[in-house]
């Protein structure tokens, strides 16, 4: 797992990923969803607050954009610079629809394996989310979920510290940042099954996303409303996949990041249709685990 441990000093490191390209495949290309960016501010009613699909008030546009593979190059993907990793990280939870065992096991390894690749001093896990294309989504306690078809990064700039302080305490939140300590906050996604075939993931390479590129948009819940990042198009991003995971693999995904010095912090990510993609090929089902990572000072 050393692979994942973020870089010390990303400003002076050089971007292998991209020195590298010159022998690699050429990229499949794809549609995503992006947001096309409008005067004001863009919201979403979520599923929690319609009762049904969420309302959008704002225009998703679907742009047929080269998504290359990573696995190539997986090796020189860093969390502190593209924004995101793949790893080898088997689990021992034979059935991740079953909830006790992903309470009581799985969140145990995660937590150890983000422990080890950060060095960290704690791993606070704060949600797990279900997700299928199978047309009836997959089962959570708030109900079923497919793929994220939008390009979008979970937390902004300012919901990122507000989403620390309900996971971790205000207090342990000031007492860390004030000693000189750092919080990052980490998705670990994995399939259920594999390998798969339908609806994959696809990563934003975040050195190659622009602050404008970003787009703030309050997420309106029963009782509250948060914040996430909407992504618009760019010709300068650069987007990757991992074809054919399987269920011993994870990506690491970076949502937010304490630290302002220059390394990545924000990582768009969405589900994408394979332009060859069978119909009749497994539903794609994944598991995503939301964590906040402490690295004291």
């Amino acid at each position: 797992m050393n692979q994942l441990a973020p870089q010390t000093d990303p400003q002076t490191t050089a971007h292998t990923t991209q020195a590298s390209e010159a022998g690699s495949a050429e990229p499949l290309r794809a549609r995503l969803g992006f947001t096309k960016p409008q005067d004001e501010k863009p919201v979403m009613h979520s599923a929690a607050l319609t009762g049904e699909d969420p309302k959008l008030f704002f225009t998703v546009e679907e742009i047929e954009v080269p998504i290359h593979d990573m696995r190539p190059l997986a090796g020189a993907f860093d969390l502190d610079r593209e924004g995101f990793a793949l790893a080898v990280d088997p689990t021992r939870v034979e059935d991740l629809y079953d909830e006790d065992a992903v309470l009581d096991t799985y969140y145990g390894e995660i937590t150890a394996m983000l422990t080890e690749a950060f060095g960290a001093s704690r791993v606070g896990i704060f949600d797990h989310t279900r997700r299928s294309d199978s047309g009836t989504g997959a089962p959570n306690k708030d109900g079923s979920r497919g793929p994220a078809g939008r390009v979008h990064v979970d937390y902004t700039e300012g919901s990122g510290p507000v989403r620390a302080a309900d996971a971790l305490g205000r207090e342990e939140v000031d007492r860390i940042l004030s000693t000189g300590g750092r919080i990052v906050q980490v998705n670990v996604w994995r399939p259920i099954s594999g390998p798969v075939r339908r609806a994959p993931l696809a990563l934003a390479d975040a050195t190659t996303v622009a602050a404008a590129d970003l787009l703030a948009t309050d997420q309106v819940f029963p009782g509250r409303v948060g914040e996430i990042y909407q992504v618009a198009h760019n010709p300068a991003q650069r987007w990757y996949w991992a074809p054919e995971m399987t269920r011993d693999e994870v990506l690491l995904i970076k949502g937010w990041d304490s630290l302002d010095d220059g390394r990545s912090r924000f990582t768009p990510h969405g589900a994408f249709t394979l332009p060859d993609q069978d119909p009749d090929a497994p539903p794609r089902e994944s598991i995503e685990v939301r964590t906040f990572v402490v690295i004291e000072g």
